[in-house]
């Protein structure tokens, strides 16, 4: 298997596992199996896993990188009398994306069981009726039970068992594209992952240490249960971003796949140093890295988190464009996956503590 085969398989796998917020163990599972080699690391009650790369010498400026293993899904609130299942989102999802969707939920025994955001046929619709009117608290998952008796006895499904929307990742190389769930931020944990194994081994002017942070998709937990212990200097956060090249002028777009990943200098959580940005979109000029810049009305990432540890920390976001973004379905392109890797590993190969202190 070569390396960009490789790549698309670790894509794959994270992709397809199951981690919806406050459930990501599938994906942590991986992600310790693939740093073990690079890392030393331990977890905490959270599930965040927080790491330090083998060869730190301790004596030198800390680089924070990190990326979160959650993805939006749904909760099981309660069961209906009528065999249906009350949900509550995890996450922010749009209403209209919702409804005729495939899910799995996990029953008592960790099997996960298929079923769909019950639709209403067009057949008993009112003519007023649409999806885009329907809020998430009207619709249930169905998964062929009769009653509340056979949902419990029979698929032994409980009160707060996690739902995953049931979409299989798929690469298609004839225009290197990826569609599949939950790159936001599986994408991210990917991309860490293959930057810590291009800089192990390397003689660096920095130290590497990091985390994968659960349940930043309701709230940035994870990132603020680690900022509290974290001690670095600097930090890059990777994220599956918003593409935004089929929703806006082309003037306006700031986030288009196959143009590279995007570096934000704004949104509702940080403003990024403007010094550190200036930095990274140097070293990117340097190396012919295509990237693009965004100033976003809304959004936020774990940056938001990060930025304030210590007596404040610069941080940048290296976003990898993904359209469709907290939907079942998203679309991402393999060279800005690579470009957000190659960007990562030329800030770590060339910052120092000079560059650093000008921050």
């Amino acid at each position: 298997m070569n390396n960009k085969e490789k790549s698309i398989d670790l894509i794959k796998k994270l992709s397809d596992a199951n981690g919806v917020a406050g459930f990501e163990d599938e994906v942590v599972e991986i992600c310790k199996e693939k740093i073990t080699s690079t890392c030393d690391y331990h977890e905490d009650t959270l599930r965040n896993i927080h790491f330090q790369a083998k060869g730190n010498t301790g004596d030198k400026p800390k680089v924070w990188l990190d990326a979160h293993t959650d993805e939006v899904g749904f909760i099981v609130q309660y069961l209906k009398k009528n065999g249906t299942i009350q949900f509550l989102p995890l996450g922010g999802w749009a209403n209209s994306s919702v409804p005729a969707s495939k899910v799995r939920v996990k029953n008592m025994q960790g099997r996960y069981i298929p079923g769909i955001v019950a639709a209403k046929p067009v057949h008993f619709a009112n003519i007023k009726e649409t999806p885009q009117e329907q809020s998430i608290d009207t619709m249930v998952i169905d998964v062929g039970a009769r009653s509340i008796e056979e949902l419990r006895d029979k698929f032994e499904i409980p009160v707060a068992a996690p739902v995953v929307p049931d979409v299989e990742c798929n690469y298609d190389e004839n225009h290197d594209l990826f569609l599949g769930k939950a790159f936001d931020c599986r994408a991210g944990c990917a991309a860490l992952i293959e930057t810590l194994e291009q800089c192990h081994g390397k003689e660096l002017q920095i130290d590497l240490v990091g985390s994968f942070t659960s349940q930043e998709e309701v709230g940035l937990r994870g990132a603020k249960t680690v900022s509290k212990s974290m001690d670095a200097d600097i930090a890059i956060v990777f994220e599956g971003c918003p593409a935004d090249d089929i929703f806006f002028a082309e003037e306006a777009v700031q986030a288009g796949i196959k143009k590279g990943p995007m570096l934000r200098h704004f949104d509702r959580t940080m403003i990024t140093n403007p010094r550190f940005m200036k930095y990274v979109l140097d070293i990117a000029k340097e190396y012919d890295i295509p990237v693009q810049e965004a100033v976003r009305s809304g959004g936020g990432t774990n940056g938001g988190a990060i930025h304030l540890g210590k007596q404040g920390i610069p941080t940048i976001v290296i976003g990898i464009p993904v359209r469709y973004i907290h939907s079942h379905h998203g679309i991402m392109a393999f060279e800005d996956y690579q470009n957000s890797i190659e960007l990562a590993v030329k800030i770590i190969e060339n910052i120092n503590e000079d560059v650093i202190k000008n921050f």
